[in-house]
C-alpha cells in the first residue's frame, strides 16, 4: 500500500514526465492541501519561456497563488521530484508553506540539505518540514535519463561536425 506521499510524489513524477516530453530538465511539482487536493502543479519550463525563474516549484507556487487568490500558502505541502535550489527554497519559506518533501537530493545545487539548508535556517521566521527521500530511485532515474540521452545527441552532433569522422 502505498504512503500519501508516495501518492503525491507519484503525480510529481508525472510532471517531471512532462517537462521531459518538452526537452526541459525533468523536474515536478505539485502543491497539496491537507484534504489531500492537488492545488497546483508544476514542471520545469525555463527552455520553454525562456525564463531562469521557470523551475517546477516556482511554476507551482505561482500557480497557487493565483487559484487561491493569495501568496500565503500555509496548510499546503509541495511535492518535488529534486531537491530544491536555493532560489526555490527561498520562494517556499516566503511563501509559507507548510511541507516540502522531495525525491531525490541535488548535490551540484541543492538548497534544503545538500549544499545549504535554507528551510532550517534558524535565523528565518518560517521553517517549513522538510521530508527527503520519498521514490528517490524513481525521481533520480527520469534525470539520468535525461542527461545520459543529452550526452549522447550531443556526442552524436559532435561527430557530425568533425570533417574527420566518416559520415556513411
Amino acid at each position: 500500500m502505498k504512503t500519501r506521499d508516495e501518492m503525491f510524489m507519484e503525480c510529481a513524477l508525472k510532471e517531471a514526465q512532462k517537462a521531459y516530453d518538452l526537452g526541459e530538465v525533468p523536474i515536478g511539482s505539485v502543491l497539496v492541501s491537507t484534504d489531500g487536493d492537488i492545488v497546483a502543479s508544476g514542471h520545469n519550463r525555463r527552455e520553454t519561456w525562456h525564463d531562469a525563474t521557470a523551475h517546477a516549484e516556482m511554476v507551482a507556487i505561482r500557480s497557487a497563488c493565483e487559484s487561491l487568490g493569495r501568496w500565503r500558502l500555509s496548510g499546503l505541502t509541495l511535492y518535488v521530484t529534486i531537491e530544491p535550489c536555493p532560489m526555490c527554497a527561498g520562494a517556499i519559506v516566503m511563501s509559507r508553506i507548510d511541507r516540502v518533501v522531495y525525491g531525490s537530493t541535488d548535490t551540484k545545487a541543492g538548497a534544503c540539505e545538500s549544499i545549504f539548508n535554507i528551510p532550517g535556517h534558524m535565523a528565518l521566521n518560517h521553517r517549513p518540514e522538510v521530508t527527503a527521500g520519498i521514490l528517490q530511485e524513481e525521481c533520480a532515474a527520469i534525470m539520468k535519463c535525461f542527461f545520459r540521452e543529452r550526452r549522447k545527441e550531443r556526442s552524436f552532433a559532435d561527430k557530425q561536425e568533425d570533417p574527420h569522422f566518416p559520415l556513411t
